[in-house]
């Protein structure tokens, strides 16, 4: 078909060497043909295939609101996003094959990954504080970790929570055997909590607070408060790949993290539609939705004059304190070791969001 066309394109231009007429459309109908070539090159896209952390939550709202926005595709990306069932598994996907460009998970397990020698890393940070906790009935009259004593607590044995909870109970000069732990699964721990088959619950707070918050009116402590520090969600990166396509990944990173500031803005509601819209089957609540959104609000701290999406060399000196605390990372390491530095550049996409 093409030579086919060529062809007619030199018999017009034969043509028009006799009749001027004929010259003129020989010139427009080439001039076409050598624009549409061109706006095929212009849009080009870099593929960029993420796997998240979980099943749709509002953690995902930056992710899937540049995608409705058409953002991805104006900056020159081709995204294509996939729910998981797990940091720790999404981390162990990213640094052990070929199949994802990048991961949208909780950062410890990165390091903790890192530390036994695969190799990822921290491109971004969107929740710098620990989001780590424990749900506690709101008349329960608790407030600190000693008044945990006796009661009946659910966590999960395989999830983050679990390594911290000896020095969450210890900060209350509480023991294990001080409280009854119960193991559940991570999908059923919340509602076990709900419909009050558990005194308290260890968890992520953004997530299991707004779901149960409506059955049982509840309070959150927090492991950052007692000094268990680490940054939170984020997006980790192969280093081949990052090593292959770090311009075209901090590229989306830059995206997402200007994403989360237009959301947090006053278009809060916004990344809740995009949810929903990206994730019809989901079945997914509005109201919890947006409440778990307004959550993640308090653990973004940003930096004084800073931006959403940069690490922050403090956070990771403090998180190899916190981890290495239980013996899941050594002290060897550098804390810089653990993170990418200059892909993030949401600036770079200020006009491309806009307010």
């Amino acid at each position: 078909m093409l030579d086919r066309f060529v062809s007619s394109l030199h018999q017009a231009r034969a043509w028009g060497r006799r009749l001027s007429l004929m010259t003129g459309l020989t010139g427009a109908v080439i001039g076409a043909v050598m624009g549409i070539s061109g706006a095929a090159h212009a849009q080009a896209l870099d593929p960029v295939k993420v796997r998240l952390d979980w099943t749709p939550w509002a953690n995902h709202a930056a992710l899937h609101l540049a995608q409705q926005k058409g953002w991805y595709r104006q900056a020159g990306l081709d995204v294509s996003l996939e729910d998981g069932n797990g940091s720790v598994t999404t981390v162990q996907l990213v640094g052990a094959n070929n199949t994802f460009d990048v991961g949208h998970a909780a950062l410890a397990p990165m390091m903790i990954a890192r530390e036994k020698g695969l190799p990822v890393k921290a491109l971004a940070v969107f929740m710098r504080r620990n989001d780590i906790g424990i749900l506690v009935p709101a008349d329960s009259g608790i407030t600190t970790p000693a008044q945990l004593k006796g009661k009946k607590i659910g966590y999960t044995a395989g999830s983050l929570e679990a390594p911290f909870i000896d020095a969450y109970l210890a900060s209350g000069k509480l023991k294990r055997s001080d409280v009854e732990l119960v193991n559940l699964d991570a999908a059923s721990k919340a509602s076990n909590y709900a419909v009050g088959r558990t005194d308290a619950v260890f968890s992520t707070i953004p997530f299991v607070f707004p779901t149960t918050n409506k059955a049982r009116p509840s309070k959150s402590m927090l492991f950052a408060d007692v000094g268990l520090s680490m940054p939170s969600f984020g997006l980790v990166v192969n280093e081949a790949k990052l090593a292959e396509r770090g311009e075209v990944l901090g590229r989306f990173a830059s995206v997402v993290a200007r994403t989360w500031e237009y959301i947090f803005a006053g278009h809060e509601d916004e990344g809740v539609d995009a949810i929903i819209a990206q994730r019809p089957q989901a079945r997914l609540d509005r109201a919890v939705l947006r409440a778990q959104l307004d959550a993640l609000k308090g653990f973004l701290d940003i930096p004084a004059g800073g931006r959403i999406g940069v690490p922050q060399p403090a956070d990771w000196e403090l998180a190899v304190k916190t981890l290495s605390s239980v013996q899941l990372v050594g002290t060897s390491r550098p804390a810089a070791d653990y993170y990418v530095t200059g892909r993030v550049n949401s600036p770079a996409f200020d006009k491309l969001v806009g307010r």
